[in-house]
């Protein structure tokens, strides 16, 4: 298994999120088993203190994975947040991000085609994925 990043990472994510294929100028970070992605995030709307992420899942993610996709908005670009956007209807996803440390902020009422987009956040301060090792 081993780390890949780059525009297929991105377009696998969206793919996988059901995002209409795009998120227009974004970043991926993936994880790949066999030469397929198992495991992305694809990192949007930077504006010096917040960018939006995207995460989907075909497999598991390792130790190494979750470090790595939080040390790269916190450490490498430096926000202060990372702000997930989850459609009401996808269970799934507004589990992981619960269970990722993300925090329920506000809902957008029927934003989303399922009902409300969920808007979850994560502080620096927050996230314990940055104090594990590699």
């Amino acid at each position: 298994m081993s780390l890949v990043v780059g525009d297929a990472v991105v377009q696998w994510v969206a793919q996988q999120t059901s995002e209409f294929g795009n998120f227009g100028c974004a970043a991926g970070i993936g994880w790949e088993r066999g030469g397929q992605i198992v495991a992305g995030v694809a990192y949007n709307d930077f504006n010096g203190v917040n960018c939006c992420t995207h995460i989907a899942l075909a497999g598991a993610m390792s130790r190494e994975f979750l470090w790595t996709i939080f040390d790269y908005p916190f450490n490498q670009m430096k926000v202060n947040r990372i702000t997930g956007l989850v459609g009401e209807g996808n269970h799934k996803s507004r589990n992981l991000c619960l269970k990722l440390g993300f925090t329920e902020e506000t809902r957008l009422d029927g934003a989303h085609p399922t009902g409300d987009l969920v808007v979850f956040r994560m502080r620096r301060n927050e996230c314990k994925w940055l104090g594990m090792k590699k």
